[in-house]
């Protein structure tokens, strides 16, 4: 864009009329910030303005430009606050999984030395905290304190996306909760893939085994992926999980386009929430079965 926030028009000598043959990163800003409204014969433009001796030169400053471009483009995606949010869920979720593996390895070591051997992440902490009687004691207690600090990071990024999270998507987060809401952001591959996806498809992020088992005709329909772990369908009895789900989802949905394409919060969406949990938790089979007939979701 330009200072005052229209795109640089291309025409005259082309898409790169007043850039130096040799200024890749002019290039790539052209590229990027340009539009043309029709076609035309850019290479010969690019000729007869000076900037290339031939097609053939053209093309190669147009390749040039454009892969610098691309790169700029996918650095600075990789850079949003949305995508730092995907890095930080799968590294607590990857962390949580290797302590929680690690654990079982102490346990069982541990079992073979000592008759109070314990289980768990827990037990490896109170390990870690003793003294080593034999270089086997000593590695099997180092093995534990490694366990241990990996357990200390998953809780640490747990805390850094319960902080950062209301920041990124608030809506989201505050409708699912945080940590719930970096998931779904992380299973989708950003903020902006959620926000565009339909509200039946947030409904069974993170349960694609089952999803595909059902295309197979090996299982049914999933209800809920991830959107399980949210107390609004967990804690509601198993005949209204699926008006629950397909309704949470479908605010879910509307909060995360809301976050996406304005980021303004939007405190009614709480409340319609809440109402529409209560009318599900409450009402008689009658008006159940027509929402269910209605497909329920919501958007």
């Amino acid at each position: 864009m330009t200072e005052d926030g229209t795109r640089p028009e291309t025409d005259g000598g082309g898409w790169f009329e007043g850039v130096a043959p040799d200024d890749a990163e002019a290039g790539a800003t052209r590229i990027r910030e340009g539009r043309a409204d029709a076609p035309a014969d850019w290479p010969e433009r690019a000729v007869a303005s000076g900037f290339a001796a031939d097609d053939e030169e053209y093309y190669d400053a147009l390749r040039e430009a454009s892969l610098r471009a691309a790169r700029e483009g996918a650095a600075e995606r990789a850079r949003a606050d949305d995508q730092q949010l995907v890095h930080a869920v799968r590294a607590m979720d990857d962390a949580a999984a290797e302590a929680n593996e690690l654990a079982e390895r102490v346990a069982e070591w541990a079992g073979s030395r000592y008759p109070d051997a314990g289980t768990g992440v827990e037990y490896a902490r109170e390990l870690a905290e003793r003294d080593p009687e034999s270089p086997t004691d000593e590695r099997l207690i180092a093995l534990a304190g490694r366990t241990a600090d990996l357990a200390d990071e998953s809780e640490e990024l747990r805390e850094f996306i319960e902080r950062e999270t209301p920041e990124v998507a608030p809506n989201l987060a505050a409708l699912a909760g945080p940590v719930l809401a970096a998931r779904l952001v992380s299973l989708a591959g950003g903020l902006e893939p959620l926000a565009k996806k339909p509200s039946g498809t947030l409904q069974v992020l993170g349960a694609e085994d089952s999803l595909f088992a059902h295309l197979r005709g090996h299982a049914p329909s999933p209800k809920h992926g991830v959107i399980f772990t949210h107390e609004f369908v967990r804690g509601t009895r198993p005949e209204k999980r699926g008006s629950a789900a397909r309704t949470l989802a479908g605010k879910l949905t509307i909060a995360a386009r809301i976050d996406h394409y304005s980021g303004e919060r939007k405190p009614e969406l709480d409340a319609e929430l809440q109402r529409r949990m209560d009318q599900i938790r409450g009402r008689g089979d009658d008006v159940d079965g027509t929402d269910e007939q209605s497909g329920g979701d919501e958007e």
